[in-house]
């Protein structure tokens, strides 16, 4: 069983910055991919960034130059560091961690429709969330 713990959302100015981080524990597969999804009220979950296990980072074109994705293997721990913050990211954040069914998967799923996503990714876990706001 794997658990993902999400931390550090807040409340911040629009330009600000927030720094998420998301701490797992239990048998993580070697082939993970982690993700980082978000999810603004009345709409649905979509992708924001992911990391493939060979440390290739993908973004959404709506965080792109913004946000960075990064992890700690060592302390089992994905981060995300938003700088330049909109009052548009304002959303709960999500972590998320899963084997892609196939090659290139990793990457596709910041863009992908959060229905395929759930459906097509394999042992698949999320976090509990942590609500970002931004205000103008």
């Amino acid at each position: 069983q794997v658990q993902l713990v999400e931390s550090g959302g807040g409340s911040v100015q629009a330009g600000g910055s927030l720094r998420l981080s998301c701490a797992a524990s239990g048998y993580i597969y070697s082939s993970n991919c982690m993700a980082w999804f978000r999810q603004a009220p009345g709409k649905e979950r979509e992708g924001a960034a992911s990391i493939d296990i060979d440390g290739t980072t993908s973004y959404a074109d709506s965080v792109k130059g913004r946000f960075t994705i990064s992890q700690d293997n060592a302390k089992n721990t994905l981060y995300l560091q938003m700088n330049s913050l909109k009052p548009e990211d304002t959303a709960m954040y999500y972590c998320a961690a899963f084997v892609p069914p196939r090659p290139r998967y990793c990457s596709e799923v910041v863009d992908m429709p959060p229905r395929e996503m759930m459906a097509t990714a394999h042992f698949l876990y999320w976090g509990q969330g942590t609500q970002v706001t931004v205000s103008s």
